[in-house]
């Protein structure tokens, strides 16, 4: 079978060929919707990874506050659960479960409700490379800051968290790659990102092997795009003489 690249040029109504590919006066082409499609998962994927960032921060701080057991132990129990749990069961739970439990979340649309458990999720991911990296550092830089004056909160701000996001950038890398990858679970709660387009247009078209291409490679693009993003920002935040981020995995 010969491809075809034009039929995402064809209306997605009447299967005509719209002059130029991109559809006019309401009309929308395959194309259109892969695009909007192609935003969808970026929207999800981007307010899940600050989601992520937030949280995992948070999280993965208190798992490193010293004489603080109880602490500790809920930011523990808190990446066991998420990351233990498998993210397209927690989105099923966040969308058919929670819902029920409180009603007032039957109202919250499906794609707030991927972005949360795909933020969540992600969260005890980053929680643990945070603990990680601020675990990676010597102890003489936290003896160092309290011995200036500050407060536990203030050591944490200006001298571990800084340094420590410079060791785990690599991995938050991979994770926010992932991020954008994961995103794609969303089809299961009808979010039109890309792998639902993949799969509807390629039932409407018979085209699988041109959609499923042509998907594959906005996702290639992305995470190109997400990896060279990340490697700017760790060459601007390197400073010389600072562990590598393998060096942080060794302890």
């Amino acid at each position: 079978m010969a491809w075809d690249w034009q039929m995402f040029c064809e209306d997605t109504l009447e299967r005509t060929q719209v002059q130029g590919c991109f559809g006019k006066n309401g009309d929308v082409t395959y194309l259109d919707w892969m695009l909007s499609a192609w935003g969808w998962t970026i929207s999800v994927s981007l307010l899940a990874l600050l989601l992520a960032l937030a949280a995992g921060i948070v999280i993965g701080t208190l798992r490193t506050l010293p004489d603080h057991p109880w602490v500790v132990r809920f930011g523990n129990a808190w990446v066991e659960f998420f990351r233990n749990i498998p993210l397209l069961v927690q989105i099923f739970l966040w969308y058919h479960v929670v819902p029920s439990l409180f009603p007032a979340m039957k109202s919250v649309s499906g794609f707030v409700l991927v972005v949360l458990a795909l933020g969540f999720f992600t969260s005890a991911r980053i929680a643990e490379q945070v603990r990680s990296g601020i675990q990676a550092l010597p102890r003489g830089q936290r003896y160092a800051g309290m011995a200036v004056g500050f407060t536990t909160w203030q050591t944490y701000r200006y001298v571990l968290l800084p340094n420590a996001f410079r060791i785990i950038i690599p991995p938050l890398t991979s994770e926010t790659m992932n991020i954008f990858k994961n995103s794609s679970v969303a089809f299961a709660v009808s979010v039109t990102e890309l792998t639902m387009f993949a799969m509807q247009a390629q039932e409407e078209t018979g085209r699988g092997i041109e959609v499923y291409m042509a998907v594959t490679g906005l996702y290639v693009i992305s995470a190109f795009a997400i990896n060279r993003i990340m490697a700017f920002i760790e060459k601007r935040s390197r400073v010389p003489g600072m562990i590598s981020a393998s060096g942080a995995g060794g302890h």
